[in-house]
């Protein structure tokens, strides 16, 4: 198993993507530490987790990555738990589609402080004990960051900020030997977006552009996402740092 012996952080962890790689670090032997706001999600994702892969492996901490305190209770309440940390998956973001003009000011700081500031924090206070494990970060950026979205300018920019971080994080750890990397999907087929295409006018309508905006024909699994994080954080990527991998289906190919 890729991960054996190893300790994992995974924000966002509750629910998601987040979710089904907590997962695949566990199946993988992983110990997991699942952050997540909603400390109810985070909880049934860890007794899951233990169910299945073994008591202990797993265990929730709510955390709100945007506080600074927080972001450094979850790395000691992890370092308490499991001794060490290998990896930090920083995947916990939240989404805001809508046009500038519509744009509060509150809405583009929530935006800002949890993609942005979080990935800030997390790396902060895990990157002294990431750097004595020789470990790994991955960070969840997006396509939006890479060539952005209409009517989603601020949580685009949050993702670009994100790949732009990532890439000099990945200088400034690569002596201590600390790889830097970040996945850029395109459209995820998750609850969440499941939740949203229920919402709009015609549904129907809105499943068949987000598979039209694919070449492959649809969005990404989450499961697919996810093999993507795992590569990143384990040793069969050991000469790749400072990358923002997409897995988009070809969605940046389109013209």
């Amino acid at each position: 198993m890729r991960f054996e012996g190893k300790v994992a952080i995974v924000t966002g962890g509750g629910s998601g993507i987040g979710e089904v790689s907590a997962e695949r670090f566990a199946a993988e032997g992983a110990s997991v530490v699942i952050a997540d706001w909603n400390e109810e999600a985070g909880r049934r994702v860890a007794d899951r987790l233990n169910g299945a892969y073994g008591s202990g492996c797993a265990i929730a901490v709510r955390t709100d990555v945007s506080r600074e305190e927080e972001a450094r209770n979850i790395v000691e309440r992890t370092l308490r738990a499991y001794g060490r940390l290998d990896i930090l998956f920083n995947n916990a973001a939240v989404i805001l589609p809508k046009p500038l003009a519509a744009i509060a000011a509150e809405e583009f700081d929530r935006v800002i402080a949890v993609n942005l500031k979080g990935v800030f924090l997390m790396t902060k206070h895990a990157a002294p004990e990431l750097q004595r494990t020789r470990g790994a970060i991955v960070n969840m950026a997006s396509l939006n960051g890479l060539v952005g979205q209409r009517q989603n300018p601020v949580y685009a920019a949050s993702k670009g900020a994100i790949i732009a971080m990532s890439k000099s994080l990945a200088l400034d750890f690569a002596a201590s030997g600390v790889r830097v990397n970040c996945v850029c999907p395109a459209g995820v087929m998750t609850p969440l977006l499941e939740e949203w295409t229920l919402r709009q006018d015609d549904p129907a309508a809105t499943v068949q552009a987000l598979n039209d905006m694919h070449p492959l024909g649809r969005p990404a699994s989450a499961e697919e996402v996810a093999q993507a994080v795992l590569y990143l954080a384990s040793a069969e990527s050991s000469f790749v740092t400072g990358v923002a991998l997409p897995v988009d289906g070809g969605a940046m190919l389109g013209y």
